[in-house]
């Protein structure tokens, strides 16, 4: 088992940005790929970014690309997403999740292991 625990979320204006953390405990991180996922009201949670077991590889939705960097520590177990420019269409829960897979991972449904959510919200 993997538990997740995101932080970091909040309310900021357009063109601003935030942090988020995601700290893991119970197996060993660094054998896992890690993924940043968001759900908006009404819509499908939708995949944001990627990173490998090393950090060696990342990936990124096309709407984030530019903008978000995500970023590992697998000393500290903890994943981190950091977003710049954030846009009102930004405003979603964010979840971070852990793969086997070690490599990086786009599609929800390879990810076994979430957390609970943290809130960011874009105000215009």
């Amino acid at each position: 088992q993997v538990q997740l625990v995101e932080s970091g979320g909040g309310l900021v204006q357009a063109g601003g940005s935030l942090r988020l953390s995601c700290a893991a405990s119970g197996r060993t991180f660094s054998n896992y790929a890690m993924g940043w996922f968001r759900q908006a009201p009404g819509k499908e949670r939708e995949f944001v970014a990627t990173i490998s077991w090393s950090g060696g590889s990342t990936d990124y939705a096309d709407s984030v690309k530019g903008r978000f960097t995500i970023s590992r520590d697998n000393a500290k177990n903890t994943v981190y997403l950091q977003m710049n420019s954030l846009k009102p269409e930004d405003t979603a829960v964010y979840y971070c999740a852990a793969s086997p897979s070690k490599v990086v991972i786009t599609t929800r449904y390879e990810y076994n292991y979430w957390g609970q959510g943290t809130q960011v919200t874009v105000s215009s």
